[in-house]
């Protein structure tokens, strides 16, 4: 869904009706900051930060990012710090805690399950994002867009509060040159860190393959998969094969990208289908295909209690009751690489040039990539960065082409939208799957908007 759209109102409504709800583990330190910066109205921010375990981290991060009453519209939020290969001790506490409230208030006094989903593509603040919702309790660990092979193993590690590190994939290394992220629960915790519950595993893939591989590969346990088709919102995994495009410039995925599911069910593995499947009657459906059951984004991502700004979802109803909704997959939008869907709605970045500088500026940096120096050292540059900056750290001119600064555009889309002096607020991008044309069947007739626990009665039902 993006960054703090399934925030946790929505991960623990859904939990409320017996179901898991999942929150985003996208961007949660600046989504924090920006709260705390926005005034944090009704207090949960600070609330859920006085439940921190771990002394004076709290404190900090009120001081640093707390402004009673919420800054000026037309003033700039304070930057938090880019995440990087060896992050200083403010980003690190930040990052933890930002995990942390998320779980902690979807979690609090209720029993329902609860999970968080992670990028493997997203690497530098793993570690710490992992262990600040291990903090809170959390029940599920949900990571795709990569081969998170490491992270059953990790998850092991630091329920025993043992210090871990991270592979960390970095363009033009040499052989045999491998350069790690690092997290020790111990130093972060002031000399013991805690014993913790450990979370189950799911992995999100798109194939068979991947399945196999990570059941058989990884270092820990994994307790089932998210097979994900590429009408699902968000990233989609590239087709396989040469990139071949349609007309209007989409991907075309073929009998080859459709996941193997007789595969699948040999692992022995319990496994959620995904894509297309948040509408009634396909629950049931899925649970012919042998899936223990659906995972669901889109129908949740415009309910009332998602992050999504109210008038974003407005648009969207409005479009989709008009049959003109679009869904687009950009193979170019996301700095990953992979595909990402996009609504075109008007006055967000999907209907501008992403040629145009207004939103190219990396003030958030959660896709930087890392590149080897001539030195050995390491830099960081993002195909959505400047053109001029990113060819001047090495990085080629096409690579720039069509690119869009999602990290920006997902926090314009939940209210968090920066204020640039000379290009005014960033703008939104909203990410949703092909279902989002249909969104308006969640509508009781005279009614402009739905809940999470509607839309979960309309699936068993």
């Amino acid at each position: 869904m993006g960054a703090g759209v399934s925030d946790w109102r929505l991960a623990r409504a859904v939990s409320l009706t017996g179901q898991l709800g999942v929150v985003s583990g996208t961007a949660l330190a600046c989504i924090l900051a920006r709260r705390l910066q926005t005034g944090d109205a009704d207090g949960q921010m600070r609330r859920a930060l006085s439940h921190f375990p771990v002394p004076g981290v709290a404190e900090k991060i009120i001081a640093d990012y707390f402004i009673p009453g919420g800054k000026a519209a037309n003033a700039p939020f304070k930057l938090t710090p880019l995440p990087g290969l060896n992050p200083g001790p403010d980003y690190t506490a930040l990052t933890v805690a930002g995990n942390f409230v998320e779980v902690f208030l979807a979690k609090e006094n209720q029993r329902g399950l609860v999970g968080i989903n992670f990028l493997e593509k997203i690497q530098f603040p793993t570690l710490p994002s992992i262990f600040g919702a291990m903090l809170a309790g959390v029940d599920y660990v949900l990571m795709g867009a990569g081969i998170p092979r490491t992270i059953p193993g990790i998850l092991d590690q630091l329920s025993r509060g043992e210090a871990v590190e991270l592979k960390i994939d970095v363009e033009g290394a040499f052989p045999g040159e491998d350069f790690f992220s690092k997290f020790d629960p111990a130093a972060f915790c002031g000399g013991t860190a805690p014993k913790l519950k450990r979370p189950h595993f799911l992995g999100i893939v798109a194939s068979a393959t991947l399945a196999i591989t990570l059941a058989r590969k990884s270092n820990g346990a994994v307790a089932g998969f998210v097979v994900e088709g590429e009408t699902a919102g968000g990233h989609n995994a590239p087709p396989r094969g040469a990139m071949q495009l349609t007309p209007a410039g989409e991907p075309i995925y073929g009998p080859r990208d459709v996941a193997d599911l007789d595969k699948i069910r040999e692992l022995g593995l319990p496994f959620w289908l995904a894509g297309s499947y948040g509408k009634p009657g396909k629950l049931a459906e899925a649970l012919q295909l042998g899936a223990a059951g659906i995972q669901v984004g889109t129908a949740f991502a415009f309910c009332e209690e998602s992050g999504i700004r109210p008038d974003l979802k407005q648009q969207i109803f409005q479009f989709s009751r008009e049959a003109r909704l679009q869904i687009f997959t950009d193979p170019l939008a996301s700095p990953t690489g992979f595909p990402f869907k996009v609504a075109k709605l008007p006055n967000t970045m999907a209907t501008t040039s992403p040629e145009s500088h207004r939103d190219r500026h990396c003030d958030l940096g959660f896709l930087r990539r890392a590149f080897r120096k001539a030195d050995g050292t390491i830099g960081y540059r993002c195909p959505a960065e400047p053109m001029d900056d990113f060819t001047h750290k090495g990085g080629a001119t096409e690579e720039t082409h069509g690119r869009k600064c999602v990290c920006n555009g997902l926090m314009a889309a939940i209210g968090l939208a920066q204020m640039n002096p000379e290009t005014g607020l960033s703008l939104p991008l909203v990410t949703a799957g092909n279902e989002a044309a249909h969104i308006t069947k969640f509508l009781q007739p005279g009614r402009d908007s739905y809940t999470a626990h509607e839309v979960v009665d309309a699936l068993l039902g």
